[in-house]
């Protein structure tokens, strides 16, 4: 069993939900982490004609024997935590790092207030930005303060370096994209920390040589919620012709819609050194696509890949063709024989 990272590779919505999910039902682990920013980040899972929008529970939540975990770099928001916890019914398998920093009240009051965040980036308003700095100043709380999350403390850095030494399978879940991250995004237009897999690594307390495999996850046609430049941004009517009209998990706001950009995936691959590629949303360069799960692609679609391969230099060994978590193409056990 492998040790992998999760994270996106342009502005969010990649479909890392999907494609962790996927992970979890065919590796089978024993622990997943969530890591990344917190509730303000949403992952959409679809399985077994449920439909789970997720913003703090792992989307390994869809593999019943797999331990659900929380990492200290996570800031949690316990009644959106609670309240998941309690939807999905995952209250005897899931775990919150003690040291994990908590989002109050007064701070998401405060980032909804302050104008600068509000109209000029636009955040989602979930607090984070306030907490982080709380967290800088050493002001802020922790899991282990609050008491209704008592039950599921626990130490996740533990926890996920003990499967790894037992070789029970380590699954970590990134959240954003890499042009949000506050060192190698957009900045300012980005979320308020790093979102890189190093990032992710060290927000659960895995150390560089604990990962085996690093997923880096792009879409076909890239989203954006928020302000902030997007290169190759195309009109909300173009968007719509090809069927790309969606909305915010979070904060309900109409994703901007672009083309695929090489110049960005070349930049996230070279900071996230990825062993593996994964492209989604293969429905949107050709409806023909949608549902694929083996076999040829259309035309248009594996031309896609191809120009996408080629412009990375490398093969891209997962390909999401629809919302379904095995809505997929699994190139990587189809050539890689590993799993």
């Amino acid at each position: 069993m492998t040790c992998t990272i999760v994270v996106g590779g342009q502005w969010g919505d990649e479909a890392k939900g999907k494609i962790s999910s996927y992970l979890a039902l065919r590796d089978d682990p024993g622990v997943a982490v969530r890591a990344g920013l917190g509730p303000g980040a949403g992952h959409t899972v679809v399985h077994g004609g449920r439909t789970l929008r997720l913003r703090q529970v792992p989307s390994a939540v869809v593999n019943p024997r797999t331990r659900l975990l929380l990492g200290a770099g996570v800031l949690i928001r316990p009644e959106v935590l609670l309240r998941e916890i309690k939807e999905t019914g995952v209250g005897d398998r899931i775990g919150v790092d003690h040291r994990a920093t908590v989002i109050e009240p007064g701070h998401v009051e405060a980032e909804q207030a302050d104008a600068g965040l509000r109209d000029t980036v636009r955040s989602t308003g979930s607090g984070h930005g306030p907490a982080l700095a709380a967290r800088a100043m050493r002001a802020a709380r922790r899991a282990q303060d609050v008491a209704e999350l008592a039950p599921y403390l626990t130490d996740v850095a533990a926890e996920v370096n003990a499967a790894v030494d037992a070789g029970d399978g380590v699954q970590v879940e990134g959240t954003n994209g890499f042009g949000l991250s506050v060192l190698y995004g957009s900045y300012p237009y980005t979320v308020g920390k790093d979102s890189t897999a190093s990032t992710a690594a060290a927000d659960v307390g895995l150390g560089p040589l604990a990962v085996d495999e690093v997923v880096l996850v792009f879409r076909a046609y890239p989203t954006r919620v928020g302000a902030g430049p997007f290169p190759t941004e195309i009109p909300e009517e173009e968007a719509e012709r090809r069927g790309i009209v969606e909305y915010g998990t979070v904060t309900g706001r109409r994703r901007r819609t672009g083309t695929f950009d090489l110049d960005q995936a070349r930049e996230a691959v070279r900071i996230n050194r990825p062993s593996r590629l994964a492209l989604t949303f293969l429905d949107h360069v050709t409806p023909d696509a949608l549902g694929v799960r083996g076999g040829a692609l259309p035309a248009e679609a594996a031309a896609f890949v191809r120009h996408v391969e080629k412009g990375l230099g490398r093969p891209v060994d997962l390909i999401g063709t629809g919302p379904a978590s095995d809505d997929l193409i699994d190139r990587w056990t189809a050539q890689g024989g590993e799993r």
